[in-house]
């Protein structure tokens, strides 16, 4: 039976990085593959050297139910160990963050699997992070749980992860949604362990969903 974890991530800090250049730490629009997954590992307690096969195997989409906005974090780290191990240096970096965002991410695949998956956002083994540490997610991770519904449909479905603005009654959300015959690239899909630092392109189409939502 197809089923699908829901996952809301909302706070008011997110980074979903892509790619990351030395002083330059951007962030994708919305949560990346790898970005969950390596969330979920967090959970679960899986080391980095670990294999991830069955979660690469899953089915990803996100819901954008509130666009962030882009803030940028002119950073600096004094005291930074170098690469010899006894001197010091002082590092600095432009890292950009997604402020009030909100999303829906489904995971479908094994009911199985999603199920420990679940239990693994109820009760984490390390502490979870929406893309970095200073990251904390303001909704449980474990609200949307598992629901006996395909990927685009349990997405379609399921509640706003936050309320619609006042007045509104018709709200149009971005999805973003796992397909082989999509026409946008995200590179982001782990070729094996996450310690080998090995990515591939995983293929996604967009699509605007409109949905009634009663006046708040």
């Amino acid at each position: 039976m197809t089923a699908t974890l829901l996952i809301p991530l909302v706070g008011p800090l997110q980074a979903w990085g892509l790619d990351a250049r030395f002083d330059l730490r951007q962030t994708a629009p919305e949560p990346s593959f790898s970005a969950v997954l390596g969330l979920i590992c967090c959970c679960l307690g899986r080391d980095r050297a670990e294999p991830i096969n069955d979660l690469t195997a899953l089915r990803m989409g996100v819901r954008v139910d509130r666009e962030g906005q882009l803030l940028r974090d002119f950073h600096t780290a004094q005291n930074v160990i170098g690469s010899s191990g006894t001197d010091t240096r002082t590092v600095i970096s432009n890292r950009w963050y997604l402020a009030d965002a909100a999303f829906l991410v489904g995971l479908e695949g094994d009911r199985t699997l999603l199920e420990q998956i679940h239990q693994a956002l109820i009760h984490p083994h390390w502490t979870p992070c929406l893309g970095r540490r200073s990251c904390i997610p303001t909704i449980p991770l474990f609200a949307g749980g598992v629901v006996d519904q395909p990927l685009q449909q349990a997405l379609e479905h399921a509640p706003l992860v936050v309320p619609a603005h006042a007045g509104t009654k018709h709200t149009s959300l971005r999805l973003v949604v796992d397909d082989p015959t999509g026409t946008q690239v995200r590179p982001d899909r782990p070729i094996g362990p996450f310690s080998q630092r090995r990515y591939g392109n995983r293929t996604v189409r967009t699509a605007l969903i409109t949905r009634p939502e009663a006046q708040q």
